[in-house]
């Protein structure tokens, strides 16, 4: 009889064991996380602690074993870090490099020790041993104090042990296996779900034959080419050919997640595509608390989460396909269990994430059952959406910061409590240190050895060759601090504490990875702060690593030039693929005024020039009467617009309606402002005074005649200060193109954000008007997309009549013909 092939379920050791072996409250102590395993420098103390082991001493063994059930094989597989060959048997070696001071260590983790043990009965099982012994091997990181845990078992024990912990996720292997079969063919039976737009099936090509290859690819896409729908389908139908298991949806904004919703719930709508989704929103936003607090004597979702947890995962899988933040909150209250941690529970068996950037990317965020130091790379597909954002995102991650003033605050707290007296000698210490280094920018330039004084706006800064003292004081107060925090649960002020202690933790892991994409520097802030602050300029090396996480990564914008830049700051890889999609729609429908005589370069921001762009708006708005945007280079620049425009109310001659963003709107504001342009009004036009780059710069949908002009003002330059000329300096010693790259390239990225708010369905039509006279100079019309190749030069006395000729055009067509000429160009190395 021919035996029958049985599918094969896979699972590391770390994930079955946490799985199952959790139970509980939902309760860190508040402290600074002692047990949790180190970063970077505890991979380093790993390797040393395996060399020092000796020639019976075998490192990093793999070790796998299957588990055969009716409709599959359960196959359980990881890595021990040790095998210790001795005379009496074999030693399963399991390392933790750890904070925590080892004295405060009572015993081995329960969980810790699971994976030990799994990976003694697969040894037993492979070489038929009728014992093990396992050894937990802890080591201080700063000290490299090693404290063991030796275990010996029979082989009956660690089979008994081992079958209970399948038969205990046994349940979830079967669900994953059935959900896997049904999804699979789901996936092969799955069409676009409208008529393909002349070039986007292309384009679907292009993203299908690039997670084939496990290539990266870079796509710019204007709005209204689909980009959403063009790069999740050929995703899925790639998934449904066995290439990608799980899919990454990322975002920089709210609004752009639900956009990836909509686009899974119209092909479950229109072609049953049966793919669980779950939407990852913020811990603040989710939890049951005005602030988040996971002791179980405050939060009442945390006492015995975990005893309810699974049952509530187990509930929402079987019930729901897109599951999103309402159902996240309405499953976790039916079950009595924290939504945030639900949530993630959730995506373990979720067939697509969508998140924000911080889930993959961000070392402090990041999600560590798919992203921990030295996890396996997996099958995973990341969509990077409005990916022009990641840049300074990253950036920002990647980076970490200092105050010298926060050392002194900690130190009054801390002063006079019991146990602190060490912590408080080691703050003096690393507060002598920051002290020489404001000294140090206190001297004249060239005072010291390995600074060097730059001055931007009258600001100072210096750059520093290394903060090497510091960083070892440092680390010494990072131990004292997590012994102290894990000692003292209950003081006053300890949240100031525990975000002290987290800021030198970053500080110390950003510290491990510099290189020559950083930049330290120095600063009296305006407040008279000092600032030590290690600023990534390049944050490539670091995305590579996560990007390597999976197998293909797309990164698609309706702005991603110049691609070259993107290429250099996102991947590092020049011989990436590219897409250039264009435009779907008739350029009939859009016109592009560029204005000759105006500009909004600091040295002509006066009176006079705000005059003359009030009356541009006014002559544009007044050509047509609907609702427009006008994007001005900072709230500064609004302000005087403002003034202008009040002075030209008083006189009447002001035709229209207006209002203004305000800095730090809340959510309902944000919605109020938006409704405005659904809204008839008084008869009279709108013109809503918005700033580039701004909440209403992108990412909002107003279509058809909810906005049918955007007036751009300016280049959207960002403003000179120290950490741009910083970026400037770096560039043009990498490259010579420090201006571009630190301001140019980033400032025409949010015009064409800005520009792009007009032209969002076929049925559009608008007016794009881009007043600054340096919009006319080459080197900035070489960063224009290609569907602005068509433009008309305007000055203040003929803009009028420009714009009220190509409305008059558009009132004798039939509007809203998408032309048929959306071509895909995919560039090979």
């Amino acid at each position: 009889m021919e035996e029958r092939s049985l599918s094969v379920i896979r699972i590391s050791v770390r994930n079955l064991v946490e799985f199952v072996l959790r139970s509980g409250d939902l309760d860190n102590r508040r402290t600074a996380g002692a047990k949790k395993e180190a970063m970077q420098a505890g991979g380093r103390l790993h390797r040393k602690i395996q060399k020092r082991m000796g020639s019976e001493y075998r490192a990093e063994v793999s070790l796998k074993h299957t588990v055969d059930e009716e409709e599959f094989k359960l196959l359980v597989e990881g890595r021990a870090d040790g095998v210790i060959e001795e005379e009496a048997g074999c030693v399963i070696d399991e390392i933790k490099c750890i904070y925590m001071d080892l004295k405060y260590l009572e015993d081995a983790d329960p969980v810790h020790l699971a994976q030990a043990k799994c990976y003694a009965y697969f040894l037993a099982c492979d070489r038929e041993l009728a014992a093990m012994g396992v050894q937990i091997t802890y080591c201080n990181i700063e000290s490299e104090e090693v404290r063991r845990f030796r275990f010996d078992y029979s082989f009956e024990e660690l089979e008994e042990w081992f079958l209970g912990l399948v038969h205990e996720y046994v349940k979830w292997a079967r669900f994953q296996y059935l959900h896997g079969l049904r999804r699979q063919q789901s996936l092969k039976d799955l069409q676009f779900p409208y008529a393909y737009r002349d070039g986007q099936k292309g384009l679907a090509a292009a993203v299908y034959r690039s997670i084939d290859q496990g290539r990266n690819l870079f796509i710019q896409a204007p709005t209204g080419v689909g980009k959403t729908l063009s790069t999740v389908f050929p995703s899925l139908k790639a998934m449904g050919e066995g290439t990608g298991d799980k899919l990454f949806y990322l975002t920089a904004k709210s609004i752009t997640r639900s956009v990836a919703e909509d686009a899974f719930r119209v092909m479950r709508d229109l072609q049953q595509l049966y793919f669980t989704t779950v939407t990852i929103t913020a811990k603040e936003k989710l939890c049951v608390l005005d602030k988040p607090d996971c002791n179980p004597e405050t939060c009442p979702v945390a006492k015995g989460h975990y005893d309810r947890v699974n049952d509530a995962v187990y509930d929402i899988l079987h019930e729901e396909m897109g599951i999103t933040r309402e159902l996240v909150l309405e499953y976790a209250k039916r079950h009595n269990v924290c939504p945030f941690e639900f949530c993630l529970d959730i995506t373990n068996w979720a067939d697509g994430i969508i998140c924000d950037y911080n889930y993959v990317f961000d070392p402090n965020v990041r999600l560590k059952r798919y992203f921990a130091e030295g996890s396996t790379p997996g099958e995973y597909l990341f969509l990077v959406d409005e990916a022009h954002n990641l840049v300074p995102r990253a950036r920002e991650m990647f980076s970490a910061g200092l105050l010298k003033e926060d050392f002194l605050l900690v130190k009054r707290i801390l002063k006079g409590k019991d146990g602190a007296e060490r912590t408080v000698r080691q703050l003096e210490r690393c507060n002598k240190e920051l002290l020489n280094l404001k000294r140090a920018f206190a001297a004249e330039e060239g005072g010291e050895e390995g600074v060097r004084q730059r001055s931007v706006l009258g600001r100072d800064y210096q750059l520093l060759e290394d903060v090497n003292l510091l960083y070892l004081e440092l680390s010494g107060l990072f131990s004292e601090l997590e012994a102290f925090m894990n000692e003292h649960l209950e003081f006053g002020d300890r949240d100031l504490v525990l975000d002290f202690y987290f800021q030198v933790r970053d500080f110390l892991y950003v510290h491990d990875r510099l290189d020559d994409n950083y930049r330290i520097y120095s600063r009296l802030l305006e407040d008279g702060s000092f600032l030590v602050k290690l600023m990534c300029i390049n944050p490539s090396v670091n995305l590579r690593e996560c990007l390597d996480q999976g197998r293909s990564t797309l990164f698609f914008s309706a702005t991603l030039l110049p691609i070259q830049y993107y290429k250099e700051l996102l991947s590092g890889d020049q011989s990436e693929y590219a897409v250039y999609a264009n435009s779907p729609f008739d350029s009939e429908n859009r016109l592009i005024v560029a204005a000759s005589d105006v500009s909004s370069i600091y040295r002509r921001r006066n009176r006079r020039e705000y005059e003359r762009v009030a009356g541009y708006i006014v002559e544009i708005v007044g050509a047509r009467k609907g609702n427009y945007m006008v994007f001005c280079p900072s709230y500064q620049y609004l302000h005087a617009v403002e003034e202008v425009f009040v002075q030209l109310e008083e006189r009447g001659e002001l035709p229209f309606a207006w209002i203004s963003q305000s800095s730090h709107m809340r959510e309902e504001e944000r919605e109020e402002f938006l409704a405005r342009f659904a809204r008839p009004g008084d008869g009279r036009s709108l013109a809503a005074l918005c700033v580039m780059g701004g909440i209403f710069s992108e990412g909002i949908d107003l279509k058809e005649e909810q906005l049918i002009g955007a007036i751009v003002i300016g280049t959207g330059l960002p403003q000179v200060n120290v950490e741009q000329e910083i970026l400037r300096e770096y560039f043009d010693e990498h490259g010579g193109q420090g201006f571009s790259y630190a301001y140019q390239y980033p400032g025409m990225n949010k015009v064409m954000q800005a520009a792009g708010r007009v032209i969002r369905t076929a049925t559009d039509q608008g007016v794009i008007a881009l007043l600054d006279d340096r919009f006319l100079k080459s080197d900035y019309q070489a960063l224009f997309p290609r569907e602005w190749e068509r433009y008309t030069v305007v000055n203040r006395r003929n803009v009028r009549r420009a714009v009220a000729d190509f409305w008059e055009h558009l009132g004798n067509e039939t509007p809203g013909a998408p032309k048929d000429d959306l071509r895909t160009d995919l560039q090979t190395p």
